[in-house]
């Protein structure tokens, strides 16, 4: 979101240190294209040769060290493109056994991506901070404009720390009182299931629905199209341009239980 809106000024936080350590270090230079297609190049070429004895080999030596080009390497080679940390905060997702995974063309566009990263960051100034949310919407004001994308309630909850339904609802109550407007990420529902915690923490608020494949998950079973929802305070959404050729038939699902405005 910050990357494609492009702020001016912006504290970007998440409680995942090697998520911020990762772009701080494109911010400031320190990771850049060249850097991340001569290191992928090489220990593609290792992954090719020894298969997934190698993978465990760099996750275990990311796991000691903390090195961002590492954190990148698993991230593009792990089972599915899942982040997972165990309670020690010890990366631990397998193999996604592709061994071949790191083909020319496929580094190219990782390091697009990284390149594209750091144009997007160029003279903004930008603050990356490992905070948790708490800190982090305790400073907001009215002026302010806030993003949150917490972790998706009953779908993982091993992402970096422990997620459950008592933080998830303080979540809410929190950001609903806030000065600022803000707008809030979460899924809706899939053909299996409704998101029955949007209903009961975050009625009362604008809401705009796009449909999208989920494709990073444990199972199949959490690898399908999903209906997202962005629930946003009345009054800070922009024009509907309409663009998803489901959001109508979506947004007439969500309007049959949520309120679009609190009654006045």
């Amino acid at each position: 979101m910050a990357l494609n809106f492009a702020p001016e000024r912006a504290l970007l936080a998440d409680m995942n240190h090697h998520i911020i350590n990762l772009y701080a270090g494109i911010q400031s230079g320190a990771i850049y294209g060249s850097k991340v297609r001569d290191f992928l190049a090489i220990e593609g070429k290792r992954l090719a040769q020894a298969g997934a004895a190698y993978y465990y080999e760099v996750r275990d030596r990311f796991n000691e060290q903390g090195s961002s080009l590492d954190f990148l390497f698993l991230n593009r080679s792990c089972f599915n493109g899942v982040m997972r940390f165990n309670r020690h905060g010890k990366f631990n997702v397998p193999f996604g056994h592709k061994p071949e995974r790191y083909a020319p063309s496929y580094i190219t566009k990782i390091v697009n991506q990284v390149n594209w990263a750091r144009k997007q960051m160029a003279g903004k100034k930008w603050e990356f901070r490992v905070a948790s949310w708490q800190d982090v919407l305790a400073e907001v004001r009215a002026d302010d404009f806030v993003y949150l994308d917490p972790p998706y309630i009953g779908r993982h909850t091993d992402y970096v720390n422990g997620w459950d339904d008592k933080e998830a609802s303080s979540l809410a109550r929190v950001t609903k009182a806030l000065p600022s407007g803000f707008a809030l990420s979460m899924w809706l529902e899939n053909r299996h299931r409704k998101n029955e915690h949007i209903n009961e923490h975050w009625s009362g608020l604008e809401v705009r629905v796009c449909s999208h494949f989920y494709h990073v998950g444990s199972s199949e079973t959490l690898r399908n199209e999903i209906d997202e929802a962005l629930i946003i305070k009345p009054g800070f959404a922009t024009r509907d341009n309409g663009k998803q050729k489901t959001r109508q038939m979506a947004a007439s699902k969500i309007q049959q239980s949520l309120p679009l405005f609190l009654p006045s």
